[in-house]
Order: C-alpha cells, then sequence, then structure tokens
C-alpha cells in the first residue's frame, strides 16, 4: 500500500457494514418512492380516482408525508456514515494529505454509492407496486378494473429524489472535510447531539400545538371558502399545519428529555435515559419521521373500515330490499316481468309500489369563479331556473314510503335522509317551481321535511299542485320509481344480478349520464360556455371516462350513473368488487408507509449498537450483570418503537375522527361504527410493530453480544 488510494481502498473494505448500511437506506428510500409514485400515477388508479376528490388528495398528502420523511431519513444515516468515517479522513489529513486529496477520494465513492442504490431501488420499485398489486387480487379481490397499467413519466419521482440525495451526499461530505481544523474531525465520531436542558412545559405547550395546528391545518381551507369565497392554493394553507409538526417535535422533544413518568423512578433506567438523551437530536428527528409515516399509514388503512363498515350499515337500515326508477321514455321491465324473473329463481315478492316522479326546475343559487393571481375566487349567483329536482305526488310518497303525508297546496316538501340532514347536497327550502316544457312557475313554501333514504334529495307535492305543475312535460322529463321486497329463500342474489343486467340492457344510450348530469343545469353552461362538462362528449374529449354499459360492474358505473339500482343484496355482496381500486390502493400506501417506518425504526435501534458497543464492553468489564445490561439496551429500544406508535397512531385517530365530526357537525351511527373498526386496525398495526420491535431487540442483543 503506497498510496492515500490503496490506505483508503483498504479501509474501505473494512468499514462494508457502514457502506451497507448507507446504501440500504438509499435503496429502500427509493424503492418505497418508486413503489408509490408509480401506484399514485398509474392510469388504473387515476380513472377511478376523481380529480380534485378527497381521495385523491389523500394520497397527494401521504406521498409528500413519504417524500419528507425518506429525505429525512437518508439525511440521517448520510450523517451517521460521515460521522463513524470522520475519524479516518482525520488521520489521512494528519498524515498529510490534503481536503482536495480526501474530497477526491470521499466524494466518488460517495456519488457512486448515492447512484447505484437508488438506481436499484427505482428499478426494484416497479415489480414491487406489481408484486404488490397482484397478491392483492390474488388474496383479496379482483375484478375487471383491477388489472395495473402504470405511466412511466412516473420515473420523473425516483429521478429527482434520486438527484437530492447524491447532491445531499456530495454537500455532506464536503462540509465534513471541511472544517476548521483536524481535530474536530477526527472528535467528529466521538461526538453526538446531546438534547438540552428541555422545560417541562414543553410537554403540555406542544400538545396545545398540536391541536393548534390540526385545526388550523383543517379549518383554514373551509374558512377561505366559506366566508372569504376564496379557494386558496395549497401553498397558502399547507403552513398552516406546520404549527402540529413543531408541536410533535416538543412533545418528543420533551418525552426523550424529561420523560412522563415520575422524576424519582429515573435512577432505574438512568443508563437508558442518559444515553437518549446524549443522542437525543438524532433520536427525536427519526421519531418524527417514524411518527408522520406511522399516522400516514393508519391514514390510509382507515379508510377501508369506515368506507365498509359504513356502507353496510347503511344497506341494512335501507328499508326497501329494491329500488330502481327510470326515464319513462325508457322499455323497462314491468311487474308482471319482475314476478316472472323471480319465479325463475324461486325468489317470492312481498311488496310492490311504485310511483311517477317528474323533473322540474327549482330555483336557487350557484357559484360564479374567476381565476386571480391568488387563487380561484366565487360568487353566490341567485337564478328562478337553477337546477332540477324530482318531484313526487303525496299519493306517490304514500305508497313508496307507507305513510300518510298530506302537504298542503303551494307547499314543497325536502326528503331528507333518515337522519334528518341534506348531508350539504341541495337545499331544503326552495321558493319556485317551474315547468321547462311550458316555461310557467309557480311559488312554493318549504313544508316540514320528510325522512327517507331511498327517496332522499326529491321533494314531495299535494296532489293537485304536482298534477298541475307537470302538465305537459314530455316523457324524458318524467321518471317512475319502483320499490318491493322479497321473502328469505331461493337465489336472491341471482335474480338481483338478473334484473340489473335487465335494466342496463334496456336501458338507451340517452340516459347514460353521470348521477350528477342535471338538464337544467347543462342548459346554462352551453348557454354561458358552449358546453357542459358532464355532457359524454365532453368527458370523452378531456380524457375522461363516461358512463358505459359494457362496464357495467365497474367502479365508475355502479357508483355514478344516474339510474343505478338499489338492491340490497347485490350492493352488499358485490361492494368489494366495486370499490376493488380504492380499496386496494389505501391498503397498498398503509403497508408502504408501515413498511417505511418499520425500517427506520429498525435502522435506529441497530445504531444503538454500534454507537455504544464501547459503552457496553466497559459496563461489562466494571461489572455489570448481563439481564441489566439487556435491560437497558432493551428499555432504548421500545422508545424508539412506543412513542412514535403512540403519537402516530393516538394523533391521527383523533384527527381523522376530527374530520368526520366536522363534515356535517356530528357522527352519525356509521361513523361511529367505522371509528370502531378502525381500532381494529391499530390493533393489527401495533402487533406488527411489537414484532419488528422484537426483531429489533435482538439484533440489538445479538450486536452487543447480550
Amino acid at each position: 500500500m503506497n498510496s492515500f488510494s490503496s490506505v483508503w481502498a483498504r479501509l474501505r473494505s473494512r468499514s462494508r457494514g457502514r457502506y451497507g448500511l448507507l446504501a440500504g437506506c438509499c435503496f429502500f428510500s427509493a424503492l418505497l418512492i418508486t413503489a408509490y409514485a408509480f401506484m399514485m400515477c398509474a392510469p388504473t388508479i387515476l380513472e377511478v380516482l376523481p380529480e380534485g376528490g378527497d381521495s385523491r388528495k389523500q394520497v397527494d398528502m401521504i406521498f409528500v408525508l413519504a417524500v419528507l420523511g425518506c429525505a429525512v431519513f437518508t439525511a440521517y444515516a448520510a450523517g451517521l456514515f460521515l460521522r463513524q468515517r470522520s475519524q479516518e479522513t482525520g488521520v489521512f489529513l494528519a498524515l498529510g494529505a490534503s481536503r482536495g486529496q480526501v474530497q477526491a477520494l470521499l466524494l466518488p465513492e460517495l456519488c457512486v454509492l448515492g447512484l447505484t442504490a437508488c438506481g436499484a431501488g427505482a428499478v426494484m420499485g416497479v415489480p414491487l407496486a406489481f408484486g404488490l398489486w397482484q397478491l392483492f387480487r390474488f388474496f383479496v379481490v379482483d375484478s375487471g378494473e383491477m388489472l395495473l397499467r402504470f405511466d412511466f413519466n412516473a420515473l420523473a419521482w425516483p429521478l429527482a429524489f434520486s438527484l437530492y440525495t447524491v447532491l445531499m451526499l456530495l454537500w455532506m461530505g464536503w462540509r465534513s472535510v471541511r472544517r476548521a481544523s483536524i481535530m474536530e474531525v477526527v472528535r467528529q465520531s466521538h461526538t453526538a447531539e446531546p438534547v438540552r436542558a428541555v422545560p417541562r412545559r414543553y410537554g403540555w405547550q406542544g400538545i396545545l400545538l398540536t391541536v393548534a395546528g390540526c385545526l388550523c391545518g383543517y379549518l383554514v381551507p373551509t374558512i377561505c371558502v366559506r366566508w372569504l369565497h376564496w379557494y386558496a392554493p395549497s401553498l397558502f394553507t399547507a403552513p398552516f399545519y406546520l404549527p402540529a409538526l413543531a408541536g410533535l417535535y416538543m412533545i418528543l422533544l420533551h418525552t426523550v428529555a424529561n420523560g412522563w413518568g415520575r422524576k424519582a423512578l429515573w435512577h432505574r433506567d438512568i443508563l437508558s435515559v442518559s444515553m437518549m438523551r446524549f443522542e437525543g437530536r438524532q433520536t427525536v428527528r427519526n421519531m418524527l419521521v417514524m411518527t408522520v409515516l406511522i399516522g400516514g399509514a393508519c391514514f390510509a388503512g382507515f379508510y377501508a373500515p369506515m368506507l365498509g363498515t359504513g356502507s353496510m350499515l347503511s344497506y341494512d337500515a335501507r328499508p326497501v330490499d329494491f329500488a330502481f326508477h327510470y326515464r319513462a321514455d325508457q322499455d323497462m321491465p314491468q311487474k308482471d316481468e319482475v314476478l316472472e324473473l323471480a319465479e325463475k329463481y324461486g325468489v317470492e315478492l312481498t311488496r310492490w309500489a311504485e310511483a311517477p316522479m317528474a323533473r322540474l326546475g327549482v330555483d336557487g343559487e350557484h357559484q360564479v369563479e374567476t381565476e386571480s393571481p391568488l387563487g380561484v375566487t366565487w360568487e353566490s349567483v341567485y337564478s328562478e331556473l337553477d337546477a332540477s329536482a324530482l318531484f313526487l305526488p303525496e299519493r306517490g310518497w304514500n305508497a313508496l314510503a307507507g305513510e300518510s303525508v298530506d302537504v298542503a297546496p303551494g307547499q314543497a316538501a325536502a326528503v331528507l335522509d333518515a337522519s334528518g340532514s341534506s348531508q350539504g347536497r341541495f337545499a331544503p327550502a326552495i321558493g319556485l317551481v317551474t315547468n321547462t316544457a311550458t316555461g310557467e312557475s309557480w311559488p312554493v313554501t318549504a313544508a316540514p321535511p320528510l325522512r327517507h333514504d331511498m327517496l332522499f334529495g326529491h321533494f314531495v307535492l299535494d296532489d293537485g299542485d304536482w298534477a298541475a305543475m307537470t302538465a305537459g312535460l314530455p316523457g324524458d322529463w318524467r321518471e317512475q320509481m319502483v320499490f318491493f321486497d322479497v321473502a328469505e329463500g331461493g337465489d336472491e342474489y341471482a335474480f338481483a344480478k338478473a334484473l340489473f343486467n335487465e335494466i342496463v340492457d334496456r336501458s338507451g344510450p340517452e340516459v347514460a349520464q353521470h348521477s350528477s348530469w342535471d338538464p337544467v343545469v347543462r342548459q346554462r353552461y352551453i348557454e354561458e360556455e358552449g358546453s357542459y362538462f358532464l355532457d359524454r362528449e365532453t368527458l370523452l374529449a378531456n380524457g375522461e371516462s363516461a358512463i358505459d354499459y359494457s362496464l357495467r360492474d365497474s367502479s365508475e358505473f355502479r357508483l355514478f350513473w344516474q339510474y343505478m339500482p338499489q338492491f340490497r343484496v347485490l350492493d352488499k355482496a358485490d361492494f368489494v368488487c366495486t370499490l376493488a381500486v380504492f380499496l386496494i390502493l389505501f391498503v397498498f400506501i398503509c403497508v408502504i408507509c408501515f413498511a417505511a417506518a418499520a425500517v427506520i425504526g429498525f435502522t435506529r435501534s441497530l445504531t444503538i449498537a454500534l454507537e455504544n458497543r464501547r459503552v457496553y464492553g466497559d459496563l461489562r468489564r466494571l461489572g455489570a450483570s448481563r439481564a441489566w445490561m439487556r435491560r437497558s439496551a432493551q428499555s432504548q429500544v421500545r422508545r424508539v418503537f412506543t412513542v412514535p406508535a403512540a403519537a402516530g397512531i393516538g394523533l391521527i385517530y383523533i384527527f381523522y375522527s376530527m374530520i368526520m365530526f366536522f363534515n356535517d357537525g356530528r357522527l352519525s351511527t356509521g361513523e361511529l361504527a367505522g371509528l370502531g373498526s378502525c381500532l381494529l386496525l391499530i390493533a393489527a398495526v401495533a402487533a406488527a410493530l411489537w414484532g419488528v420491535y422484537r426483531l429489533a431487540v435482538r439484533s440489538v442483543f445479538k450486536a452487543l453480544d447480550l
């Protein structure tokens, strides 16, 4: 060995574990981001998640958290690696090597390591995403729309992260060599980032900041929209969550420095507590990243139990077994045909009720949006012919609902859901009803609202008023609603499936419309903008999916067809298939984020062994028992896992409950049941973290020869 490069190569071969740890951290971070990015950008996903919808916003938000977490994690791994190599760097400088020579040896290998690890992660991320998706399809649910298609433009995300990683490694490597004195470089491997004296008030102040940040971050966008009439850009609203992040940091800092127990008992774990404090800043940063990732995993994981529990309860709460409606100009199955079909499958009908409905124009307000440099602003504009709604005569209501109501002439009774809420989807009080065929209008006042889940959003009129207001309406503005129940027995699912297919087959292309499609709103858009965004031609021209009878089993069709029947047995049996893409996507995100948190926790636990091996060796020579040292090491590992798990799971559960409450100012029965089912997911996450914790403890014991 007659050159610096040969000596450096020999030292590198003796430090394979350090290089492997850094490469593994970079590889895993790139792997995670690649898998997530390809799933997030896959056409299979984008065709199902509505643009601008809450589901897509959740996916994007968790992705941002994952990227930030991985960025901090790789920076931590790089700092740990350079600190462990600092003694060798200092010796080179002491032997006469210039800083430029050391940089010429260190920086290229950091660059190669970063590029190789991130490149391998990016390459493996695609088959990982595909493989996990196929496993979900095989073991959980499979449907025609579950065929996964990738958009390789998603490579921009792992490439950007790889660039960040390489530049970060080069900058940190350059900075580690450019220190002021050789002794400072030599001593770097023996220094740490201890936590200074932390006031005990940090605990409750952190809790207050976290709560205030969550409230502000969630409520500020709502305040901007409702009070300021301004759709504020995310760059303005997102910073309001920062106090929550600061508060969480203060909570973790207080936990590491002071703990939450009685100070008199600290002597029992004085060694582990002191070690945690000595490396406090590193520990807190890792705990913060783990907390965010565990919170993101739970936030994504809550989607399935919340949706599943709420949907099943709503299906069971339906007052009728079968309900469908159709336009009067469509040739739909009548009662005798339904009875014949039911007999074929051994199903007995116990009740049949049907009633006419008519689509009439109603007054109201709509939003007029204006683009501005600071975002979109809006104002409400009243219109005497603002939208349309379906109206029933009171005799029709009595037949369908099995109730007897008497609506006074000149009044209109809105139908709310069973809990008495309009869900913010329509205005129960209207003042003007218009026959769009004749142009004649009638003023009305609001009657006491009615409640019925299957007729939600409709209005009920006096029989005489209904006849007068609907006179002259053509068939495409009239509809028929059918309710019927069946007795137990027979192949009810096969009957429901056959009737559903019969309804779809006999529906014309003119009723292949989105559930939000409104002929009155369409006319206004065409007059003002020349096209209607929900027309089939406009949707296809914009690259969006339209209602397609050939895709009748897809989630797009089942969720958004305007004339989708509501058959209890069919909806319950096909629930998972109907929402397969939604459910599997969020399960995938949950698994990815949880895996990232587990790897970070495991890595941090191993560094406890790597950095404190000498301390435990000295303790062994001083006579410390093996059991006492095992308890000390286990106590440190336990804090690495339990504190982020408790903070991440607890905070996200409270935050999720807050979102459910602020949606409509209450927690419905379905939401309460869903939150209860989320506790099962929390138990599963806790059990999985416990398994990783036990594996980490065994690895630390092995590394410390305990």
